[in-house]
């Protein structure tokens, strides 16, 4: 990977990247601490935490349009998951500061679309308009939920948003039929012939079947417009949308295992149905797997789903989790019990209060923990919850399901795809498994009927499974350069702790869940001696420097300075060194060259200086 600049998109020049460039431990503290000299730097940043720019600038023209002076707006993909939005600021935010909070709900024209029967769905935004003081409780939502809107969506509806066909819903209205218009846009974008037209669901699905929509143009003439196509083309970047049931498929097909070679999407031939996978599971279906808009999103639709489910009580967070999933936990119902080192003995604690009348809606856990790359004990989990009745939510990012099978322990497997199932760092995306054989399937899937609510962008789905095309063979490359990496590390006397699944006394409770092809994954994490050797490492390593992980190119973070900051003496306390590194490992081929350079810098560093 070359040198990215401080502040560049990592990877570079991509208008969508995931992840951004924090070169330098001071920069990442810089970040951390709202630094200009960082912070004015910054082209973009992990979505859930930094708005994209061009989420922004739409946000901007909407509440300029719309809003007061005191408004700005915050962007969600519908109705539903503002008001999703608006409910929880009105719980959180001071009563005095909740006069300027609202919805604002988008929608396409009727006078500047085709009819209904020919373009039935459409695309929409849906903006919470606040104030300054309300801000921060919105953009708490927006990070913890998932449920913010993409920023391919929020180009495609800017665009019609600036040409005014995307309207407040109570201005739009059905026009004569005799005045239907539609601006055309640069010529390359105009047809003269007969050609397919779409019928676009509120995701921008689509299907095509012929029409020809004859329209008055600025010019006076009579021409053949296909409207729907022409804003898939002039907003969606050349993407053929109608492509997305079938990408859809694709991708729960690679996720249950039973795709692993590449498909004619453009096939009319409808697939097959899925009568194997490799879960382990019987009677799995496609439909089990639902697929959402970012890994965090799978957690919090699915704690969600289990507190409409079943009667709501606490949940279980096991292990040192992932930021946002104890928040979620402690912020969006009855709260939860925290056991933060998701040990043997965590365990015999839980046991004990189960055994004394304490009952539980679910136990989350990371499978492996992220970021020391431990194991909790499924096995024992799995028969606690069974004697105690309570449901068990594995999130197995780290683990992948190229290397280990969860799926039989739990009542509900979650991944961001976001990660090496895509590994390109350029889109979001996440799932949900319901395991068909748990005691709560059937209530889960009957509130999943009525509640959920399909919000992932059209674009980011094709751009998801084209990335994932591959994804076996790369895990299979990753699991090799982690093994090699380790190999390094552990040999340097400056290196006090390795993290990896590999070398953990958990590997036991891996090896359970591990297949017989897998490997143990390409997420490590190590310290060194000092703070400053650390430092030295780490400004010296010619990797990818930034948050985010299973890229396909090495990513490297002083993870506790990003991910827990304002908490470093509380991580402390569950055994997280507060200079610890945490290593993403890509596809490289030089890599033990790389980490050897660098751990030369560390011994070079003079310790006091």
């Amino acid at each position: 990977m070359p040198s990215i600049e401080l502040g560049d998109s990592i990877p570079p020049n991509t208008a969508h990247a995931v992840s951004v460039s924090l070169p330098t431990w001071k920069s990442n503290v810089g970040y951390e601490e709202g630094e200009q000299w960082v912070l004015g730097t910054m082209v973009t940043g992990y979505p859930r935490f930094f708005i994209h720019k061009s989420i922004q600038a739409f946000g901007r023209d909407i509440a300029a349009r719309y809003g007061t002076e005191e408004q700005q707006a915050i962007l969600f993909p519908t109705r539903k998951t503002a008001n999703r939005c608006i409910d929880f600021v009105r719980d959180k935010a001071p009563q005095s500061a909740l006069a300027n909070l609202g919805v604002l709900h988008l929608v396409l024209d009727p006078a500047k679309k085709p009819p209904e029967s020919l373009l039935s769905a459409t695309p929409s935004i849906s903006a919470v308009l606040c104030s300054a003081e309300t801000f921060p409780f919105v953009k708490q939502y927006w990070q913890h939920s998932g449920d913010g809107v993409s920023s391919r969506r929020a180009e495609f509806c800017h665009g019609l948003f600036n040409e005014n066909i995307l309207v407040p819903e109570e201005q739009a209205s059905p026009p004569p039929a005799a005045q239907q218009k539609l601006c055309r846009g640069p010529k390359r974008y105009r047809r003269t012939a007969s050609i397919d037209h779409n019928t676009n669901g509120s995701n921008g699905a689509s299907r095509h079947f012929p029409v020809t929509l004859e329209t008055t143009t600025d010019n006076g003439t009579t021409d053949s417009l296909e409207t729907s196509r022409f804003l898939e083309e002039r907003y969606g970047r050349n993407l053929d949308l109608s492509l997305v049931p079938n990408a859809k498929s694709a991708i729960r097909r690679r996720i249950a295992g039973v795709l692993t070679t590449d498909i004619d999407l453009e096939s009319t031939t409808a697939f097959p149905t899925m009568d194997s996978n490799a879960r382990g599971i019987s009677n799995f279906k496609e439909d089990d797997i639902y697929l959402v808009p970012c890994g965090m999103n799978a957690i919090f639709t699915t704690h969600q789903t289990l507190l409409k489910a079943r009667e709501p009580r606490k949940s279980i967070n096991f292990g040192f989790p992932y930021v946002d999933t104890l928040k979620i936990l402690q912020k969006f119902g009855p709260g939860a019990i925290f056991y933060g080192y998701g040990s043997s003995s965590d365990l015999d604690d839980l046991e004990g209060r189960l055994q004394n009348g304490e009952r539980f809606l679910a136990l989350f856990c990371e499978f492996p923990g992220n970021p020391l790359l431990t194991c909790p004990d499924l096995v024992r989990i799995r028969r606690l919850a069974d004697m105690y009745d309570f449901a068990v939510v594995v999130d197995e990012t780290v683990g992948t399901f190229v290397n280990v099978n969860v799926l039989p322990f739990a009542d509900v497997v979650v991944s961001s795809l976001t990660k090496i199932f895509s590994g390109d760092c350029n889109v979001m995306g996440g799932s949900i498994i319901l395991n068909p054989n748990s005691r709560y399937y059937d209530s889960l899937k009957s509130v999943m009927a009525n509640e959920f609510e399909d919000t992932y962008w059209a674009e980011d789905v094709i751009f998801m499974e084209r990335n994932s095309r591959d994804f076996k063979s790369r895990i299979d490359r990753v699991n090799t350069n982690a093994e090699a990496i380790c190999d390094i590390l552990k040999a340097h006397p400056l290196v006090t702790n390795l993290y990896y699944t590999k070398y953990n006394e958990t590997r036991p409770n891996y090896e359970i869940c591990k297949l017989p092809n897998g490997g143990y994954g390409g997420l490590l994490s190590f310290t060194l001696k000092t703070k400053a050797h650390a430092m030295a490492f780490f400004d010296a390593l010619e990797t990818a420097k930034g948050p985010s992980l299973g890229t396909n190119f090495t990513l490297t973070s002083p993870y506790m300075v990003l991910a827990h900051y304002q908490e470093l003496e509380w991580a402390a306390g569950y055994g997280v060194n507060p200079d610890l590194l945490r290593v993403s490992v890509g596809l490289e081929d030089n890599l033990t060259s790389v980490f050897a350079n660098a751990l030369k810098a560390a011994e070079a560093c003079q310790v006091g200086e």
